[in-house]
């Protein structure tokens, strides 16, 4: 059942990507941080899982970036006549640069509670079939060389539930 997956991520891309989504909040956020935050556009916010050094050897990415995939899909049957009822667990993966490190962590906290406020504002269905009750983890990656001298990454799981016939 590929197409769970790209339901549950396109969904997940259009709230990110549309209105009042994360360019909205980082905005917002500019506004009221110390820290001058790069604005994010809804063509920063891609579908595809891809590790930080692949995707600046091939396609020449620019900070700050957003992925969201889709890592696993589980089919566990919950509704009775169903053809696909269970979860799928879901990432938004966010890489930022920076030339000092001392402003990574603070700038990518800023991106993070940009992402997880709307995450917050959409709960319910996302799509047909498609239910997100709320509830995520986040992961904060070390620093690393990459970008503009260092990049950090965090990725913020979460868990949608998907019932299709």
């Amino acid at each position: 059942m590929a197409r769970i997956s790209t339901i549950a991520t396109s969904a997940l891309v259009q709230h990110l990507a549309g209105e009042a989504g994360l360019s909205d909040k980082v905005g917002q956020l500019t506004l009221t941080s110390a820290l001058q935050i790069p604005q994010i556009s809804a063509s920063d916010i891609l579908e595809r899982h891809v590790a930080a050094d692949v995707a600046e050897k091939t396609s020449g990415v620019r900070y700050p970036i957003v992925y969201v995939y889709c890592e696993k899909v589980v089919n566990d049957l919950r509704e009775k006549f169903r053809t696909f009822s269970g979860t799928a667990e879901l990432s938004v993966d966010i890489r930022v640069s920076h030339e000092h490190m001392d402003d990574l962590q603070s700038l990518l906290q800023n991106y993070v509670e940009a992402v997880t406020d709307v995450l917050d504002k959409r709960r319910g269905q996302w799509a047909k079939g498609v239910f997100y009750s709320g509830g995520y983890e986040i992961h904060f990656g070390p620093i690393k060389r990459g970008g503009r001298n260092f990049i950090q990454a965090a990725k913020v799981d979460l868990t949608v539930n998907v019932s299709v016939e």
